[in-house]
């Protein structure tokens, strides 16, 4: 699948993306560290009913950096950009793990754009302990320390099906400029609580997915993120981790067509 390079004209930057299908968008974004490549197994499910869209992260593929020390917010004006850009509203939305922060961060600053929000992996005020371990990471990865095997081994586990994803994963982590990969997992790290108070005041259909052994986004974390959302649900895939879109696709995919015929609940007019 080639990839588009498109330029923002409000701000002059690239985004690189892949796109497939027609018919009601899904907008597609990665998480730290990954590309847009990593939705093929969505990507080619999806493109049968929708307009898929998957965008390479600021830093990451193609797309141009954000600038050192942009916070989550930023990332959501660069996704509100993008959707502008490509005229995708409504969109429907997903994304995974950092990914699943934007995607949060958009359907709360944007609902007019958002038709369906869904995040997958996603991280939700961390305790004390964990938002440290992660902030230790980030401040290692801005000096140039970057240890592959340590998120890997979060990652995944011994099946065919994860030791099949890792590799995959392995690469595109070692293909990722340090620099984005940096500055995105800095937003990261602080990011997990940012929107989290106001997830209660998205009305769209709004799915939190995780996987049950995943460490980090856990299953308690999904269902808090829609616990007092309109139209919330949250989902568990089990015995799977943090790369449950690779590992176990065709569950996700099935979850992912579902969440895309929830009904739009729609405000008559006065």
């Amino acid at each position: 699948m080639t990839l588009t390079t498109l330029r923002l004209s409000s701000s002059g930057r690239t985004v690189t993306l892949r796109e497939k299908g027609v018919g009601a968008p899904v907008l597609l974004i990665h998480g730290v560290g990954m590309q847009s490549a990593a939705w093929g197994p969505q990507i080619d499910a999806l493109r049968h009913t929708h307009r898929v869209i998957a965008i390479d992260m600021p830093g990451h593929g193609g797309s141009t950096s954000l600038p050192e020390g942009s916070d989550l917010n930023a990332y959501v004006a660069w996704c509100h950009e993008v959707v502008l850009a490509l005229d995708l509203g409504p969109v429907n939305i997903a994304g995974h793990s950092m990914g699943a922060l934007i995607a949060g961060g958009f359907a709360v600053d944007h609902p007019e754009l958002t038709s369906r929000a869904c995040l997958i992996n996603g991280v939700y005020c961390r305790d004390a302990a964990a938002r440290a371990a992660v902030i230790d990471r980030a401040g290692q990865i801005k000096t140039g320390a970057f240890d592959l095997q340590t998120p890997l081994a979060r990652w995944f586990g011994d099946s065919d099906a994860d030791i099949a994803a890792r590799d995959h994963v392995a690469g595109w982590l070692s293909a990722v400029d340090l620099a984005g990969y940096a500055t995105a997992y800095q937003a990261f790290a602080q990011g997990d609580a940012t929107y989290a108070a106001q997830y209660a005041h998205i009305t769209c259909p709004f799915v939190a997915l995780t996987g049950g052994d995943d460490p980090n986004s856990t299953p308690d974390m999904s269902r808090a993120m829609v616990a007092d959302a309109s139209h919330g649900h949250a989902i568990v895939i089990d015995k799977h981790r943090h790369m449950v879109t690779l590992t176990a696709p065709d569950v996700v995919n099935a979850h992912l067509a579902a969440w895309l015929k929830m009904p739009i609940q729609t405000k008559e007019l006065p």
